[in-house]
């Protein structure tokens, strides 16, 4: 019997009633969440809030928005990258948890609006991370940020994106990221873990669904064993930034989120890791059902970051 919250147990029920999302096409999806009611939730103060289109491959643009805490500055900074299984969610999905982190912690926090699988199948959507990575660094002063303390993260496949940014940028010698915030992340798509078998159906992110995200965004079963869609299976690990890993007792990624941080810790690189009691998938960016959790969960990941900030400089 799964150990369920409170929260967690009506959240699944609204979950219930909606139709099965395996059982759509992606841009009906993203229609049917565009269409529901918005919610009310309490906003985190801030002090500024702007959108911005940076220039990406292709001549394209994508968006950012740029949380500004109340202060000085210039601050430190972190760069979200929104979940969805790379085929939904925005900028508006992340909204509230956005201002949430730049609230609690201090940061500009810069969430990014990467282009979505089927139509920018992979490796677009991490090219658009990694992108948005590099102008953030090159543009932090124009933002009131501090280029040499910069965080990563996210949630689901915005964790996965973080990981991923996180490896290319070592491997290129790209901007320095002090850390990495890993919130249930995607690492692989094998979906065969003992978190896959227990969780499979009626805990929000179904086994099925999963899949379906991962064969809108992946062009061929080769892709799976890519690092930069699977980085469990990347060889070496080293020499990455220190990471804070947040997995839910209830998800199908529950285990391959603590693998890649166990990985993580035998390359020698610095880990935390929490195992969120009686939550599911979703929860972070779910403000309405699960205010207090976020902010429990946030305010554990800003006392790490404030033992980044005491290394790397908070200014």
């Amino acid at each position: 019997m799964a150990n369920l919250d409170p929260q967690a147990k009506a959240y699944l029920e609204m979950f219930s009633q909606m139709p099965l999302i395996q059982s759509l096409d992606a841009q009906t999806v993203r229609e049917m969440f565009a269409l529901a009611p918005p919610v009310e939730v309490e906003l985190a103060q801030l002090a500024k809030i702007e959108d911005r289109m940076i220039p990406v491959a292709d001549d394209a643009e994508i968006k950012v928005r740029i949380y500004t805490p109340e202060g000085q500055g210039p601050f430190p900074l972190f760069v979200y990258y929104h979940g969805g299984g790379w085929v939904i969610g925005d900028l508006e999905t992340a909204d509230p948890s956005c201002r949430m982190i730049a609230n609690r912690t201090g940061r500009v926090v810069v969430s990014v609006d990467y282009r979505l699988a089927p139509e920018y199948k992979f490796p677009i959507p991490v090219e658009d991370s990694y992108v948005a990575l590099k102008w953030v660094s090159e543009n932090a002063v124009a933002i009131n940020g501090n280029a040499s303390n910069l965080v990563v993260g996210g949630d689901s496949a915005g964790g996965n994106l973080s990981a991923v940014v996180s490896l290319i940028a070592k491997e290129q010698n790209g901007p320095d990221i002090a850390a990495q915030v890993l919130i249930y992340p995607v690492t692989a798509l094998g979906y065969d873990t003992k978190s896959y078998q227990e969780f499979q159906t009626g805990f929000g992110l179904d086994r099925d669904l999963m899949i379906w995200f991962g064969n809108y965004y992946i062009n061929n079963d080769e892709d799976t064993k890519n690092k930069y869609i699977a980085p469990l299976l990347a060889e070496d690990l080293s020499n990455l930034p220190p990471a804070y890993v947040i997995t839910a007792e209830n998800d199908v990624l529950r285990d391959e989120g603590l693998a890649y941080a166990e990985r993580l810790k035998e390359a020698g690189v610095k880990v935390e890791t929490i195992i969120e009691s009686g939550l599911v998938h979703g929860y972070f960016t779910n403000m309405a059902v699960f205010p207090e959790r976020i902010i429990g969960s946030i305010s554990r990941f800003a006392k790490f970051l404030s033992e980044i900030d005491q290394k790397v400089g908070r200014v």
